[in-house]
């Protein structure tokens, strides 16, 4: 207890500045203009999300100190680590702490455990252990450590705790890089609130001098506070953001251990894939993914099961998208013929292609690939439509049926799934027969989707102008084919009178 009178050590997680405030300081001061909506070609995995940055805070200081609903102390398996957080926190919760933790009788690396706080502000503690760092196995590390935050997250959630604050569960003691570690950290976080936002209202990352630059620096990557942060940012994402929650996939490296070691999967409920690869060994270890050359002679053979085909798909999608995040795609970006727009009738977001910025004959059509899986891979998660602009189209611009093909057999399920329309503005007679014949007798699935559009009045019955952001010469050629076809239609009826 403090001496009467006396100010609390305890810091009020309220008192703190957030992560937007502080931009928005020093916006005030620099006198930036900030990014157009229209501007903005394209959008990061991680968008600017103004709800989202609201809950967050960077504050350098102790983690034992802060008055939240819980705090997070990083140690070992048998919770008696001696680094300089868990000593901060068992100073200051008093001696009760030890006894509980005895009863929780250890916990294992990428676990989370909750105990009282005891005299500490926060009314809880959450109890994590991070892993040991070799690079050797760095992928069981990234795993591990994405379990710690998923977790305690989890807890948080189950608990239903207003704040958490967060120390850098990964202690020097474990020789985890920084850098590598606050990626995994804040890639987390971010996933976690755009799932469960409404269940968290704030989150602390207590650091100390040491870390606290590498987190100002990596936090605009996760958490952009205007569009102008999240378009300087995107060049700056690392390769691998994780899936939808942010756990690190390397489908190169699964590993499958089956519950009963020594016994085939034809005597368990689970189908698929595993089933149609042959038994391999005879112990739980042995059982991996399978040569890569024997599936691809199975599917030549027809003799690979649907479950094993999508496995394979998404394996060599997953190497596209790497490659996409990887490679310098600015010259293809500078071309403008891919960008998000607004939402449709329905709030389904809509992705605008314009055929007449694609010189086919002059780019490298594999960059141009990447660029759309680089583009669209998190907007394909959730509906969308595609608007295609033909308008002023030629030879030079047109994209031949294989590189279509390629693209429609490379991308994701999802793709395919959450696209709802297609909308082709301004199509000619030629461009009609072209897309009949490849949606009818090369692709399936997508003739139902597409919608002729003549006119851009016709486009505005499906999507508000003010949701559209339209390039000039497209208007300009409705404006005179609009006045043409009036034209004739009064030149029809004089004639007809």
């Amino acid at each position: 207890m403090d001496p009467l009178g006396a100010p609390s050590k305890f810091v009020d997680i309220d008192s703190l500045p957030g992560w937007t405030d502080v931009y928005e300081a020093k916006q005030l001061d620099s006198h930036t203009n900030p990014v157009e909506k229209a501007q903005v070609d394209v959008r990061s995995p991680f968008p600017y999300r103004k709800d989202i940055n609201a809950k967050i805070i960077l504050w350098k200081g102790d983690v034992a100190l802060l008055n939240c609903t819980a705090i997070v102390n990083t140690s070992n398996e048998s919770l008696t680590d001696k680094n300089p957080v868990s000593e901060s926190v068992f100073m200051h919760a008093g001696p009760d702490l030890r006894d509980e933790l005895q009863k929780l009788k250890g916990c294992r690396t990428g676990e989370a455990k909750l105990t009282k706080g005891f005299n500490l502000a926060a009314r809880f503690i959450i109890h994590t252990v991070g892993p040991k760092y070799k690079s050797r196995y760095r992928t069981a590390a990234e795993s591990s450590l994405y379990s710690c935050y998923r977790n305690v997250l989890q807890l948080a959630k189950e608990q239903a705790m207003c704040s958490v604050g967060f120390c850098v569960i990964n202690s020097l003691k474990r020789c985890y890089p920084l850098e590598d570690a606050t990626h995994i950290a804040l890639r987390t976080v971010r996933r976690f609130l755009e799932i469960h936002g409404e269940t968290l209202e704030k989150v602390v990352f207590a650091v100390s001098e040491l870390e606290e630059a590498t987190y100002q620096k990596l936090l605009p990557l996760y958490f952009p506070r205007s569009l102008e942060e999240e378009i300087q940012s995107l060049p700056y994402l690392p390769a691998d953001i994780g899936n939808a929650e942010g756990e690190p996939v390397v489908p190169e490296r699964q590993i499958r251990i089956t519950e009963k070691p020594g016994v085939p999967d034809d005597a368990s409920d689970e189908e698929g894939l595993e089933a149609d690869l042959s038994f391999i060994g005879s112990h739980a270890f042995a059982r991996m993914e399978g040569d890569v050359d024997k599936q691809r002679r199975l599917i030549l053979q027809g003799q690979l099961s649907e479950a094993a085909l999508q496995k394979q798909h998404q394996r060599n999608y997953n190497r596209w998208l790497c490659q996409a995040r990887a490679e310098d795609l600015s010259d293809i970006a500078s071309l403008k013929a891919l960008y998000q727009t607004g939402v449709d009738n329905f709030g389904r977001t809509v992705m605008v292609v314009v055929g007449r910025n694609i010189p086919v004959t002059l780019i490298d059509m594999e960059k141009a690939l990447l660029y759309f899986i680089h583009v669209m891979d998190h907007i394909a998660v959730k509906e969308y439509v595609l608007v295609y602009f033909h308008t002023l189209t030629n030879d030079y611009n047109q994209l031949d049926s294989n590189f279509l093909k390629k693209l429609y057999d490379v991308v994701d399920a999802k793709y395919k799934r959450n696209l709802k329309a297609l909308y082709f503005v301004h199509p000619t007679f030629r461009s009609k027969v072209s897309a009949w014949f490849f949606t009818t007798f090369t692709v399936s699935g997508l003739k139902d989707k597409i919608h002729y559009v003549e006119s851009l009045q016709q486009l505005f019955t499906a999507i508000p102008p003010e949701q559209i952001d339209l390039p000039p010469f497209v208007l300009e050629y409705d404006a005179r084919e609009g006045t043409r076809s009036r034209l004739h239609s009064q030149q029809c009826s004089l004639l007809c009178a």
